[in-house]
C-alpha cells in the first residue's frame, strides 16, 4: 500500500507542558484535530513494550518538544571517505514511514517521533551562523538527516516556515539554499510560495522491487516523480538520491527502469543534483532489522567493515552497480546537473566517473555550482 502522507499513520498527539503556548506547537495542535495528552516534566509517550521491538507502533505517537541542544551542525561524515559538507538542520527526530534499511533504527533510543516546536531558537540559531560566514562560504542545509523532510508535512506545516526564511535570507545574503529530502508526496504546503529559487525538493529513489517490499509506508515510485514534475512546475529546483543501493536479484534491471521512468517523467533541465550511494549500515542494524523484518533478506550479502566502521559491499560490487547506474544516468542529465557520490573514496570516482573530486575543486563547489548557473563538470 502507498502512503503519500505517512501523518496518516499518526494517531496520538503529546505535548511538553512547557511547550504548549508556542505559537507553533498551537499551530500544530490546532491542524491535527487529534487528541492531545500534555506531559509534565519526565513524563514520555506511553508505547508499550521495548525498544526496537516497538517501533512499529511508536510511529503512531508524535511529541511537540522543545530542541535543547544544537539545531544546526555539519553533517556526521568520516574523513576517511568524500563528503559533501552537507549541513544538518535538526527539525525533529525519527520518521512515520519505516524503512527496513533506516539507519535510525540502531541510532535512536525511543519508538515514537518529535517535532521541534521552538522553531524560533532554531531560526535565530541559523541567523547568527549565515549572518558570520565568510564571503566565500556556502551552505547547503538538509532538514533530512534525522527524519523525513515533508512526511509530516501536513500536520507540522514546517516546509512553509523553512522556504520562507530561505527566500528572506537570499534577499539579505545569498549564502545558502535549502533542501528537502522526502520519500513522500507530501508537497501541497509548497504551493505558491516565493520561493526564489533557494529550495531544492529531493525524493530518494529505488529499484522498484526495493521500493515496493523494503520501503514501508511510502510513495510509489510513479507519486514521487508526478510530485517532482509539480514541484519542477511551482519553480523549484529538483534532486534524486540513489540512496542506498541494494544488490538484489533483478538489480540491474530494476536500476535501469527507475533512471527510465525518472528521465521519461521529470524535466532534466530542473535537476540540480543526482546522488548516488551504495548500502551502508552500522553493525547493530543487521540485527534490529533482521528481527522486525524477518522478511528481508538483503543484510545477508557479503559485508565487509568499511574505513568508517560501516559495514559495507566489497569494493568491486560497488563498482559494479555504480558503473551500471553511471552509465544509465550521464548521457540524460542537463549540463548544470551534478551526478555525485555520498561516502566514496577517490578511487570510486576515478574509475567510474574518470575524476575525482579534488580535480575539480572539491565536492562542496561542485555542487554549489550546481545553483550558480555554472555547469557542474
Amino acid at each position: 500500500m502507498s502512503y503519500g502522507d505517512p501523518a496518516a499513520y499518526v494517531t496520538h498527539l503529546y505535548v511538553n507542558r512547557d511547550c504548549c503556548e508556542l505559537p507553533y506547537a498551537r499551530e500544530i495542535i490546532d491542524r491535527s484535530r487529534l487528541p492531545v495528552t500534555v506531559l509534565e516534566e519526565g513524563q514520555v509517550p506511553e508505547v508499550p513494550g521495548r525498544y526496537p521491538d516497538n517501533l512499529t507502533r511508536g510511529k503512531h505517537h508524535l511529541l511537540l518538544c522543545r530542541n535543547r541542544g544544537t539545531f544546526f551542525k555539519p553533517c556526521p561524515a568520516t574523513r576517511e571517505y568524500r563528503c559533501c559538507e552537507y549541513q544538518v538542520l535538526s527539525v525533529g527526530m525519527n520518521c512515520p514511514m519505516d524503512c527496513v534499511y533506516c539507519i535510525l533504527q540502531a541510532y535512536l533510543n525511543n519508538p515514537w517521533l518529535s517535532v521541534f516546536v521552538n522553531i524560533e531558537d532554531m531560526f535565530a540559531e541559523l541567523d547568527k551562523a549565515l549572518d558570520r560566514a565568510g564571503p566565500r562560504e556556502f551552505f547547503r542545509i538538509g532538514t533530512g538527516e534525522f527524519t523525513d523532510s515533508l512526511a509530516l508535512d501536513r500536520l507540522t506545516g514546517l516546509s512553509r516556515h523553512l522556504v520562507e526564511y530561505m527566500a528572506r535570507r537570499a534577499g539579505k545574503k545569498e549564502n545558502c539554499v535549502l533542501e528537502l529530502k522526502t520519500k513522500s508526496v507530501v508537497i501541497d504546503n509548497l504551493q505558491g510560495l516565493d520561493h526564489r529559487g533557494r529550495t531544492v525538493v529531493a525524493w530518494s529513489l529505488n529499484s522498484p522491487p526495493v521500493m515496493a517490499s523494503e520501503e514501508i509506508r511510502t510513495a510509489s515510485l510513479d507519486e514521487r516523480l508526478q510530485a517532482a514534475v509539480t514541484c519542477a512546475e511551482w519553480g523549484y529546483h529538483l534532486a534524486f538520491h540513489f540512496d542506498p543501493i541494494i544488490w538484489h536479484e533483478g538489480w540491474e534491471q530494476g536500476y535501469r527502469e527507475t533512471i527510465d521512468r525518472l528521465f521519461a517523467t521529470v524535466p532534466a533541465e530542473r535537476i540540480a543534483w543526482i546522488s548516488m550511494g551504495a548500502l551502508r549500515y552500522l553493525p547493530p542494524l543487521k540485527g534490529i532489522a533482521a528481527t522486525r523484518f524477518p522478511q528481508s533478506r538483503f543484510f545477508y550479502e557479503e559485508f565487509v567493515d568499511g574505513l568508517d566502521g560501516k559495514a559495507r559491499y566489497f569494493i568491486s560490487q560497488r563498482l559494479e552497480m555504480y558503473k551500471v547506474l553511471a552509465d544509465a544516468l550521464l548521457p540524460r542529465l542537463h549540463p548544470r546537473t551534478c551526478l555525485y557520490f555520498c561516502m566514496e573514496s577517490d578511487r570510486v570516482w576515478q574509475e567510474v566517473l574518470g575524476f575525482t573530486p579534488g580535480e575539480r575543486g572539491g565536492l562542496p563547489a561542485m555542487l554549489d555550482r550546481t545553483l550558480s548557473g555554472s555547469a557542474c563538470p
